[in-house]
């Protein structure tokens, strides 16, 4: 019977840093350095768990430590979700133009240089011309998300005034961002009018006083109000606001340029209409339904928009030069009329259910000729990001037969790594958020991570 050896021999026994660097072989300064830390790291935890250790699995665990840290954390991914806007995701993926605008961008360009005088140029003129040209406004604004723009129009138009807003428009979306804390940030003072389900312009007009700054409309975001409802008309608050010497300022959130019922989905808000209805400044993303990169857009009445660019908050929310290149590409596809085909939120959102059933049969068969259990199933895909709240469309997704908690780990840990859903206790892969030309990676994809290990 053999004795138990002591811990304190175990310890004893584990293995120098120098050994363990000897045996990982030659290794150049920097990559010592960091073997060493990690090393050092892997000698400590066997010395406290007294678990034994020699030096050539050593340098095979430090070598796979660096190899880990090394691995990026935003990694492209297959977003099967049926999620279109999935904020988790990175929201709107970029056109082909967009990206290809980026990589120009990322070297010297003329972000604030006026090619033409010769001298220091203004950033937010690249931006100004074509959002005029695509929404009908007079001029525009571009910031680093909607917040900012919501921040930056209430700090310009109503600081240390009061901003009037409906009650059931005082809305919390994604990551606790709320409308009353960007008020308060802003320096303006909240006045709620109405009730949560019952807002009427008599209720804004009776709230009104010299004090006030503004009235803001809020979309509602990632909910919806139905039943005994009613609300203020956008043209009706506009024509007050005008009397009454005050901003209208109508933050649309997601914000679109194009008509959402032409897809089958419920009507959303254009930014044209908006500004038609007579909003001073309407806000929106740049990163939901317009398509493009993370941004926030103010559009509205020349001389309002200047109060925004000439206040001293623009320089801590403006855009860099990336953001600025991906979105004037992202709106050239609205001014030259190929937003439906170019854009990819766009060509998601208009896919057929016929188009989405063909493809995921194709992906249905490849899986199983590869040995995968799978089967077609109809489901309902959303837009997501905060855009058209509680609206479906008819989708079609291919269902794995298997756990769908492991599946969805091993799936989650392929290259690149895929993302579906849960659907009737099995993982759905949900095409409607997947381009066509993404299809045969996904089989690929799938094929690796489940048919190795069989697919539990």
């Amino acid at each position: 019977m053999s004795k138990e050896v002591p811990a304190a021999d175990r310890r004893r026994a584990l293995p120098s840093v120098d050994a363990v660097l000897h045996a990982a072989g030659e290794l150049d300064a920097h990559a010592r350095r960091r073997l060493t830390l990690a090393v050092r790291e892997i000698i400590a935890e066997r010395r406290a768990s007294g678990e034994p250790l020699d030096a050539a699995a050593a340098a095979r665990e430090a070598r796979a430590r660096v190899a880990e840290r090394d691995r990026p954390t935003m990694r492209p991914v297959l977003n099967a979700t049926g999620v279109v806007l999935h904020t988790n995701l990175g929201r709107a993926p970029l056109s082909e133009r967009a990206i290809a605008a980026m990589r120009e961008a990322a070297g010297a360009v003329s972000v604030e240089y006026d090619l033409a005088a010769g001298r220091r140029g203004e950033r937010h003129g690249h931006a100004a011309r074509i959002l005029a040209e695509v929404t009908g406004a007079e001029d525009g604004v571009v910031v680093n998300n909607n917040a900012a723009a919501v921040l930056l129009a209430l700090a310009a138009l109503a600081a240390r005034r009061e901003v009037i807003v409906a009650r059931g428009e005082l809305v919390e979306i994604g990551g606790g961002f709320r409308i009353p804390d960007v008020l308060a940030r802003s320096g303006a003072k909240l006045v709620e009018v109405g009730t949560t389900n019952r807002t009427y312009v008599r209720d804004y007009a009776a709230a009104v006083t010299e004090r006030t700054g503004a009235i803001l409309r809020v979309h509602s975001s990632n909910f919806r109000v139905v039943g005994f409802t009613a609300s203020a008309a956008s043209r009706d608050l506009a024509k007050l606001a005008r009397e009454r010497g005050i901003a209208f300022v109508h933050d649309l959130g997601s914000g679109t340029l194009l008509e959402t019922t032409r897809y089958g989905l419920g009507a959303e808000e254009t930014v044209q209409q908006a500004l038609a209805d007579g909003a001073d400044v309407v806000t929106f993303s740049g990163d939901k339904l317009l398509g493009g990169p993370q941004a926030g857009i103010a559009v509205g009445r020349a001389e309002t928009i200047a109060k925004l660019r000439s206040h001293p908050l623009m320089r801590a929310i403006r855009p860099d030069k990336i953001a600025i290149a991906a979105l004037v590409a992202t709106l050239a596809a609205y001014r030259d009329g190929s937003a439906e085909r170019e854009l990819p939120v766009w060509r998601m959102i208009s896919a057929s259910p016929t188009s989405l059933a063909r493809r995921a049969k194709a992906l249905a068969a490849a899986l199983a000729a590869a040995g995968v259990a799978c089967e077609v199933i109809e489901t309902r895909s959303t837009v997501g990001g905060g855009s058209l709240p509680e609206e479906t469309q008819p989708s079609r997704a291919v269902a794995l037969e298997g756990h769908a908690t492991r599946l969805a780990e091993r799936l989650r840990r392929a290259d690149p790594p895929v993302i579906g859903h849960v659907a009737l206790e099995r993982i759905a892969l949900d095409l409607r958020a997947v381009l066509p030309e993404d299809d045969e990676r996904l089989a690929r994809t799938v094929i690796a991570a489940l048919a190795a290990k069989g697919r539990t």
